[in-house]
């Protein structure tokens, strides 16, 4: 009798263990994200009824990551998975169709200000431009908070929200390795040639295998970006553009 009490016993042990090895595999599997079905189920957790219009694998400096977009009632997402943890690294909406309202005043700078304060706590607001997109009138506002980068799009008569994303911005810790420049130097570089501006982009990259710092600088209505030789320092691509 004892002898078939201990192997019942090891029996149930050998169950448990495996129950376990089992959830663990499980839990691992479901850390990461493998295939374009996975991200779409993902996706569809995150805004529930949406419509999956497209899924793309694509790498991101170097990192592999899923992208889906979707359509639930009048907003536009596009969410970015890292796959390696599942991880969002890149979140977006957009409202599809926006009225004008031209019968309204504008709310002005220092109310949209508050706007995007209360929407993205602890933020800091480093540039707000006011441009006219197909007949809207826009407040297009750039922040930072903590390790991520927004843009928000407030309609500029009704105070509304209509545009919102954000994405995490890239480590620096690489910035200085291999005799690199360093990011500051980059941003340095980069601000000589835009006086007064504010730098609201500046990452490591490498572009058809040489090592950069890409720099995006606004200033006034423009919008500034630059390519910067990681090594030597010398700017190998400028582009000056409206900040749309």
């Amino acid at each position: 009798m004892k002898t078939k009490t201990r192997i019942a016993a090891a029996l149930l042990a050998a169950c448990f263990i495996f129950a376990g090895e089992l959830v663990c595999t499980d839990q691992v599997y479901a850390a990461k994200i493998t295939s374009e079905a996975q991200a779409q189920k993902k996706a569809l957790q995150k805004v529930p009824n949406a419509t999956v219009t497209e899924v793309e694998r694509d790498h991101d400096d170097g990192v592999l990551v899923y992208e889906v977009q979707l359509v639930k009632g009048s907003k536009k997402y596009g969410i970015t998975y890292r796959a390696s943890d599942a991880k969002i690294v890149a979140y977006e909406w957009e409202k599809i169709s926006v009225s004008p309202s031209s019968g309204r005043t504008l709310i002005g700078e220092t109310k949209c200000r508050q706007l995007a304060a209360g929407k993205v706590k602890n933020g800091k607001i480093l540039s707000l431009n006011y441009k006219v997109d197909d007949g809207v009138d826009i407040y297009k506002v750039k922040m930072t908070a903590g390790n991520k980068r927004f843009t928000l799009k407030y309609h500029a008569r009704t105070g509304a929200l209509i545009d919102y994303e954000w994405e995490i911005k890239p480590s620096s810790s690489n910035n200085n390795t291999d005799g690199n420049i360093g990011l500051a130097k980059a941003k340095q570089i980069a601000l000589k040639e835009v006086p007064g501006g504010t730098v609201v982009k500046a990452e490591y990259d490498v572009d058809d295998g040489v090592a950069v710092y890409e720099v995006e600088i606004v200033k006034g209505s423009y919008e500034y970006e630059f390519k910067i030789h990681a090594k030597t320092g010398a700017i190998i691509e400028r582009d000056k553009d409206w900040n749309d």
